[in-house]
């Protein structure tokens, strides 16, 4: 999984620099361009994105250091409900509503765009394919490590020893490791599927906010996104915390999270005089990627975070946990609704 992220990685930043060149066929609106302006404002956002991601995935991962973020108190539930709050809204409130104006566009043609609802499909289908790609990586690793530590189980005589593989219905050591090394493969799965959802649109909004030329519009962006990359940092890093990466994935997961906006907004400055944010190429191109990456959010917020862990064993057996999780949840969703009203 990890090289198909750096694939997936360098072919969002060598492929969409240059299919979103087209000649325009849809007047700009009138802006105030000022391009020295344009660019502080670009360095500033650089550096302050750069910053805050880092510190915000940072968080959940320095368990070790500060007992009260380890993954094994209830403090992290509250953490990773707040994080899924987060994710949700990202995907409900920011990336699915910019896909839709995107690919609904008047620049594009009436037909086929303007006769069906493309973003909802594409963001229903990228979800159905986050299932199946969860499903078949979560079955494959954990087979693989299965057959790896002799836990494959076995028939034979009522009176032999059968070593199940189960979500904790059987007993014995056995079946203890393979629960536990099974949910620890099923966290790994889940982070790099998240971590490239995650880096789909933090190119995409970064290449946007690069080649703008407005100080009006990108100053309350510097700000929004910000704070967007801090919260979504801190959902990935309860993720990557949980699943109990070595030092060195840790650290490339980290730092692959924090350079995607400000590379994108490297690019976006590199492409400023031919990008044309109301080409049909880079409408088409934007509205398609952020549909996929709506929908791998919304289905990783809703099943991976929180079905998970609001049925979990310990949630289910503590009702101040539950309480504290769900104010958590709408806090989260909150705050990154109010940054969608300052973007």
């Amino acid at each position: 999984m990890t090289k198909l992220e750096k694939v997936v990685f360098w072919y969002i930043l060598l492929l969409l620099p240059a299919i979103v060149l087209g000649e325009c066929t849809c007047d700009s609106e009138d802006e105030e361009r000022n391009k020295p302006e344009a660019l502080k404002y670009k360095m500033v956002a650089i550096a302050s994105i750069l910053i805050a991601s880092a510190i915000g995935v940072c968080i959940p991962v320095l368990g070790k250091a500060i007992p009260a973020l380890s993954p094994e108190k209830n403090f992290f539930f509250i953490i990773k409900a707040f994080a899924a709050g987060v994710i949700l809204a990202t995907g409900f409130i920011h990336v699915l509503p910019d896909a839709f104006e995107s690919l609904t566009s008047p620049c594009l043609k009436e037909n086929p765009w303007g006769n069906f609802p493309f973003s909802g499909f594409i963001a229903m289908v990228s979800a159905m394919g986050t299932l199946m790609v969860d499903t078949y990586a979560t079955s494959y690793f954990s087979n693989k490590n299965d057959t790896k530590n002799g836990l494959v189980a076995q028939s034979g005589d009522e009176g032999g020893a059968i070593h199940v593989h189960s979500h904790g219905h059987a007993h014995g050591s056995s079946s203890l490791l393979g629960d536990s090394s099974s949910e620890l493969l099923r966290y790994r799965v889940v982070s790099q599927v998240l971590e490239m959802g995650i880096i789909v649109h933090s190119v995409i909004i970064g290449i946007a906010l690069g080649a703008s030329e407005s100080p009006k519009t990108i100053r309350p962006l510097v700000g929004a996104l910000t704070f967007h990359q801090f919260f979504e940092g801190m959902g990935l890093g309860g993720c990557i915390a949980q699943a109990k990466f070595k030092t060195r994935a840790v650290a490339i997961m980290a730092l692959f999270f924090s350079l995607t906006t400000p590379v994108g907004i490297a690019i976006g400055l590199g492409i400023t005089n031919v990008y044309d944010e109301n080409s049909p190429t880079a409408l088409i191109v934007e509205g398609v990627f952020n549909s996929a990456s709506a929908g791998i959010l919304i289905y990783m917020a809703l099943v991976d975070f929180l079905a998970a862990d609001f049925m979990h064993p310990r949630m289910q057996g503590n009702g101040k946990l539950q309480l504290g999780a769900n104010v958590s949840l709408l806090l989260g969703a909150g705050l990154m609704a109010l940054i969608a009203k300052w973007a």
